[in-house]
């Protein structure tokens, strides 16, 4: 096994629910780092002591230096009614961030069109006539303001490259700690962004699911705490 410890939020014969760590990838890349499908199939080999390759079923993906509660699937048909659930709307995203300032309005939605530049991998907010441009949509609502930092939570309508951290930014709130789309985060700094809540389907019994995922007790999230 991995040196990597996953915290298992919930695990049946279908779904693996767990908390994705910071700066791990969602699944491989060519830098060969580490990534949550090996991990947690390496996981699944030696729980069950199975020879031969585990399946695991990707179903969405967080960012890398995001965290917080992911869902898998431990079979291809559990894989492919998840994938049809984020298709249709019914996978439900919660998230979780500390933006710098404070947004105008407690609570709101935020409608843009963003344009990926694969070269440079930044997104921007462009015109709805940008030949390249994808719609991006999510409501937020502010839970605390403190020490010139909101915390908010924040419904994912569409899921976009790097489109919460693009909406706030482009709106001169930029996340803490973002240094792709914020001026003043510091090197190094953990970007605030956390996967909170997933309201699922299940895809065999068809119980409705919610799993919650707290944010690290540590800056800027302890800011925060009552």
């Amino acid at each position: 096994m991995s040196s990597v410890n996953i915290n298992v939020l919930y695990e049946d014969n279908h779904l693996l629910v767990v908390e994705k760590p910071v700066n791990i990838l969602s699944q491989g890349d060519n830098t060969n780092d580490k990534d949550m499908v090996n991990l947690l199939k390496a996981y699944l080999k030696e729980k069950y002591n199975k020879p031969g390759n585990v399946y695991l079923g990707l179903v969405h993906r967080l960012d890398r230096p995001v965290g917080g509660a992911m869902v898998f699937a431990k079979t291809s048909k559990a894989a492919s009614r998840l994938s049809e659930q984020v298709r249709n709307k019914t996978f439900k995203k919660t998230y979780r961030a500390v933006i710098n300032g404070k947004m105008r309005k407690q609570s709101d939605t935020l409608k843009d069109y963003l344009y990926k530049n694969k070269k440079t991998n930044m997104v921007s907010v462009v015109s709805e006539s940008h030949k390249d441009s994808k719609y991006a949509e999510l409501s937020y609502e502010t839970l605390a303001f403190k020490d010139k930092m909101s915390l908010v939570q924040i419904d994912l309508k569409t899921g976009r490259p790097h489109q919460i951290r693009v909406q706030f930014a482009s709106r001169n709130n930029p996340l803490v700690g973002d240094q792709r789309y914020g001026k003043n985060s510091k090197v190094g700094q953990q970007i605030a962004l956390w996967s909170y809540k997933i309201e699922i389907v299940h895809p065999v019994t068809k119980e409705k699911m919610v799993f919650v995922c707290e944010p690290p007790k540590e800056y800027p999230w302890n800011v925060f705490d009552k």
